[in-house]
């Protein structure tokens, strides 16, 4: 102990402070990108999720390895049920450009690439499935996977089944699969993709990828350089950083809601009823966690608006006693905010809906029930304080007449008698405090005659 007192003061806090900070950035630097070193190899991508930003982000920032490191090819592993078609254009437009050829590969057996994996599937210099997968049902759907009718369902619609024909011109696929798998949801089993010309072959592993795609020429980045696959090289797996799979959790908007309200409504509570310290903090990094998060989703700022409406309404059922009206708007708010939280179509990136609404009962009831106690302990007698004395009963000391002294709490004080003269020994009770002094007036009791009294 002594050893470690000595340390500690011969190295300065500011220093300590600093040395800790150093360490923490290596820490996450080391966490968040792991660098591929070795060059002319096959990079390996692996994403199994919805289409979506962080999923954008993990293949920019693959291809721009290997790009680097001059790969010989990178291969995207998938499994996904589509997603957000702003972050399918991007990441459509990255493999297009990149200068290293791109092999997708939908795997394992009974996985899939729906939706917006089609177009990510279909944009591969080569693509590959393995058996028991399926591709295809391309079609837009609206925010509860309903069709999207009128001029709007059109545009959408039109616009995305010209990308994916485009698509398949480009790479020397089945165009007119392309087109109906957007206007009229098709699907297709791996062997029925090659035979229809979707994609290029089928293959079990990643082993059987790479023997398959060998010798192919492919024509790679904005110029159309030809290349020929030489695939004989190195494997390396550039999977997830470890804040990528953490902000792959974080981008579930039903994990960017809990963490928007309960953080919004943890710091309000601590607002209102301070000195409890945890809510505090938990709210403070709710709230930072959550606003990271809706920086990876398509949000619609009106719904993160109302939501914090709503934990505002709350706060002020308990500080100003709305009797349950704001308490009952708050939870109005809360599901409509949540509700409109994301401004995408698509399901996968809408708040659950049952989970929205227990949430807003949970909490419109928790602030109810707070302010009903708050408002039952402001009409509740004082306990403590000065008006807390007042009507407590005390023993004259002395003759008040009017002023004296009186015996009250186990103390001697001094009085003065609204009633006076009061006698020796006579009881009291207390109507007002004026500082260190008291005012009294007779006790009702004393003035009753006693029992058999004539």
């Amino acid at each position: 102990m002594p050893g470690r007192a000595l340390r500690n003061a011969l190295v300065p806090a500011s220093h300590r402070l600093a040395l800790a900070t150093v360490l923490l950035v290596l820490g996450v630097a080391a966490a968040c990108a792991p660098s591929i070193d070795e060059r002319d190899a096959i990079h390996v991508l692996t994403y199994d999720g919805t289409v979506d930003p962080v999923m954008s982000r993990y293949i920019d920032r693959g291809i721009d390895e290997a790009e680097d490191t001059g790969a010989r090819a990178v291969v995207l592993r998938l499994d996904t049920p589509g997603g957000l078609v702003s972050s399918m254009e991007d990441i459509v437009k990255r493999i297009n450009a990149s200068e290293v050829p791109v092999i997708t590969f939908v795997s394992p057996s009974g996985a899939h690439a729906a939706s917006a994996g089609t177009f990510i599937v279909m944009a591969g210099h080569v693509a590959a499935m393995a058996p028991g997968t399926r591709i295809g049902a391309a079609s837009p759907v609206g925010p509860g996977g309903e069709d999207i009718d009128g001029t709007l369902g059109e545009k959408i619609e039109n616009d995305l089944a010209a990308l994916l024909i485009s698509i398949a011109q480009e790479r020397g696929r089945n165009a007119d699969w392309a087109e109906d798998a957007v206007r009229k949801a098709v699907s297709a089993s791996s062997d029925e993709a090659v035979e229809l010309n979707v994609i290029d072959f089928e293959a079990r592993s990643l082993d059987g990828v790479l023997e398959r795609a060998e010798g192919r020429s492919v024509t790679v980045g904005e110029e159309g350089r030809a290349v020929v696959l030489r695939l004989d090289a190195p494997v390396v797996e550039n999977n997830r950083t470890f804040v990528e799979r953490f902000l792959a959790v974080l981008s579930d908007p039903n994990i960017a809601f809990l963490l928007l309200s309960l953080g919004a409504l943890a710091l309000i509570f601590e607002f209102v009823v301070p000195g409890h310290i945890f809510p505090g903090v938990f709210g403070a990094i709710a709230l930072i966690l959550a606003f990271f998060a809706l920086g990876t989703l398509p949000v619609n700022w009106a719904g993160v608006a109302l939501i914090l409406l709503a934990v505002l309404l709350f706060g002020l059922e308990v500080a100003i006693a709305g009797f349950g009206a704001l308490g009952i708007g708050g939870v109005v708010a809360l599901i409509l905010g949540g509700l409109i939280l994301t401004s995408s179509s698509n399901p996968e990136f809408q708040v659950n809906r049952w989970l929205l609404v227990g949430v807003a009962i949970i909490a419109g009831a928790f602030f109810l029930s707070v302010a009903g106690a708050l408002i039952r302990s402001r009409r509740a007698p004082a306990y403590l304080g000065a008006q807390a004395l007042v009507g407590r009963v005390a023993v004259a000391r002395s003759a008040l007449d009017p002023s004296g002294v009186i015996f009250f709490e186990g103390a001697r004080w001094q009085a003065t008698a609204e009633d006076a003269p009061v006698r020796e020994g006579e009881r009291v009770r207390v109507t007002e405090v004026r500082g260190l002094k008291l005012t009294v007036r007779r006790d009702p009791a004393e003035a009753q005659p006693s029992e058999g009294a004539e």
